[in-house]
């Protein structure tokens, strides 16, 4: 049997670079020092107008294949994680299997979750590998909430930022990420939302049961966000530790999204845990919501922080509400890419 690992990862980030004193400047009465010491975030990456997810996914995965040697004729299979879609229809993977010219013969599809959409990827990308349908997936997360920000929201422009990440899901002889434990209660779909868009008429879409203070088309209510999280997080770990009979002490980090240093620091007071073991990697990229967990990963790796046999907890949370996690011991060195794989009968 073959079992799903984690090979290497290639983050893309837009050009455009704003930064918080950007932000300052264009909103003197705005208090960034106030708004960093909550978000731990001092700048964000901005798509271009015309630039979606789908161009900030290929760039990712361009970057992945020419950087380790990967040939994107062994891919069997695309995952394309989003809540920013080129068009409502067609699938945007399967506009992206054709920009990235993999085969046509692969399976492509688009799948929207938010802040918990990588670990659910990692799931799906097992799956199929474990069932023998596939032995290498590309996992890519993408995202550009700000089009749905409007440039005076304050409470979202300073935590959202736009990026990409591509991840190689490869067959392995031996195991590497343990079981998986997935949570969902839509009673709290309204806590982050975007009404417009859809194909449910305005006068009937769902709305959130407070005011909005802001135009934005997003609406994020982030008081219930921190309650959400707190409630959920810490259980769901415990569940991942009875899972894969792991105590807390044998858990070298715990991967978790990055949302703010304000949501990480509740976390860590939650969980009795320090900086060390519950990492953050926002202060100048801000919240990339799906391709945060993967950002992150690429960070520690190549600060040394991530090396063969690490035990990690990767845990996603947000929007839906939606929560996932799941263990992992890391097994990807660089330069083990085996490029040259055939591709699954």
């Amino acid at each position: 049997m073959e079992y799903a690992s984690i090979g290497p990862i290639a983050v893309h980030l837009p050009e455009t670079v704003e930064d918080n004193d950007r932000l300052q400047a264009e909103f003197p009465k705005w208090n960034m020092d106030l708004v960093y010491a909550k978000t731990g975030i001092r700048a964000r990456h901005i798509a271009a107008p015309g630039e979606c997810a789908s161009d900030l996914g290929v760039a990712a995965a361009e970057k992945l294949f020419a950087r380790h040697d990967v040939d994107r004729r062994s891919i069997d299979f695309l995952l394309f994680c989003t809540q920013s879609p080129d068009y409502p229809l067609p699938t945007t993977a399967c506009l992206i299997q054709d920009r990235l010219g993999l085969p046509t013969s692969i399976g492509a599809l688009d799948f929207n979750l938010g802040c918990s959409g990588f670990v659910y990827g990692l799931s799906l990308a097992d799956g199929l590998i474990r069932s023998g349908a596939a032995r290498r997936v590309l996992l890519i997360t993408a995202e550009t909430y700000s089009k749905y920000i409007h440039p005076t929201d304050r409470s979202l422009r300073t935590i959202f930022g736009d990026g990409a990440a591509a991840t190689l899901v490869e067959a392995s002889r031996e195991p590497s990420l343990g079981s998986f434990s997935f949570g969902t209660d839509g009673r709290g779909a309204d806590a982050l939302m975007v009404t417009e868009g859809g194909a449910r008429p305005m006068a009937d879409a769902l709305r959130p049961r407070k005011r909005k203070r802001w135009p934005s088309s997003l609406y994020m209510d982030g008081p219930d966000l921190v309650k959400f999280t707190l409630d959920v997080v810490p259980p769901l770990i415990d569940r991942l530790l009875g899972l894969s009979r792991w105590d807390r002490d044998q858990v070298d980090v715990y991967l978790m999204h990055q949302a703010t240093t304000f949501m990480l620091d509740h976390l860590r007071d939650r969980l009795k845990l320090d900086d060390e073991r519950v990492p953050a990697a926002l202060q100048h990229c801000g919240n990339t919501v799906s391709s945060t967990i993967p950002l992150l990963i690429s960070n520690l790796r190549d600060g040394g922080r991530l090396r063969p046999g690490k035990q990690s907890l990767l845990i996603g949370f947000g929007v839906g509400f939606s929560w996932a996690g799941c263990s992992w011991i890391e097994t990807w060195e660089a330069g083990q890419s085996q490029g040259t794989w055939q591709r699954a009968a």
